[in-house]
């Protein structure tokens, strides 16, 4: 238990140590070149920014959040729904993935409009849009594990007459699980892109809109301090989906900054 605890706060000494060397760095260009607050605020100027504006800064984060989780949800499961169907039926493979790759290829702010006319301003189109940027890498991920699978395997499968869907079953699905890993923890780290873009394209709430208003007042500490904030959501979903899928897959890889937690 006690090497467990001192493992841990060696490794999560060690993914601070980039991050302090970053804000150093910073404030020493803040004391070196002097730039104006609007144009680049300094570390003590953003955390006053922050303990200032707390409260907004809270409410929207969790409205943000919120979107984020939804869209991470709703994203995983029409993914993994999928790559199902394209490796349980090879031929709806070539259909379905040239429409993925379609969507995919779409610039974000292109398609964000289009998603905030058809579902409104409120929640609706910010997990869309989340669940657009997830279902990318979540379906691409399992259906190349699903479709990859040692040919001896399948051999000995079809050698004891098992069924496709057991062969499915007991063989790719449980051989796919370390892409389904890769896929959503790459899923979790780009979760907050679309709903920060569907907040800024029109939303009520959310840090993309609170970011929106202090770029228009000059507000550059508290565009930073919402920045921190979401940045912080993104490492603790990060961190949840690590967790996890450390449980329900421990031989899966850790990788990315959360594997310290």
């Amino acid at each position: 238990m006690f090497d467990t605890l001192t493992a841990r706060v060696r490794r999560l000494a060690h993914a601070l140590v980039p991050l302090l060397a970053l804000v150093a760095l910073w404030q020493t260009a803040v004391w070196v070149f002097a730039p104006p607050p609007f144009l680049l605020p300094g570390p003590d100027r953003v955390a006053a920014a922050f303990v200032r504006q707390f409260g907004p800064l809270m409410e929207n984060g969790l409205v943000t959040a919120l979107e984020i989780a939804l869209g991470l949800a709703c994203g995983v499961a029409l993914g993994v729904a999928t790559a199902i169907v394209m490796a349980l039926a090879p031929w709806t493979a070539r259909l379905v993935m040239p429409a993925v790759v379609i969507v995919q290829t779409l610039p974000v702010f292109a398609i964000a409009p289009v998603l905030v006319l058809w579902f409104g301003f409120g929640l609706a189109s910010k997990i869309v849009m989340a669940s657009l940027v997830i279902f990318f890498p979540v379906t691409a991920s399992l259906h190349d594990g699903l479709s990859r699978l040692d040919p001896g395997l399948l051999d000995l499968a079809r050698l004891h007459r098992a069924s496709r869907f057991d062969e499915f079953r007991f063989l790719r699905l449980p051989a796919a699980v370390p892409a389904l890993v890769s896929g959503l923890r790459m899923a979790a780290t780009v979760a907050p892109i679309g709903a920060v873009i569907g907040e800024w394209v029109g939303a009520s709430k959310g840090l993309g809109l609170l970011m929106m208003h202090a770029n228009a007042r000059l507000q550059t500490d508290v565009m930073f301090a919402a920045l921190v904030l979401l940045a912080l959501i993104a490492v603790a979903l990060r961190a949840l989906v690590e967790r996890l899928t450390r449980r329900w897959a421990p031989w899966a890889p850790e990788t990315g900054p959360a594997a310290f937690l």
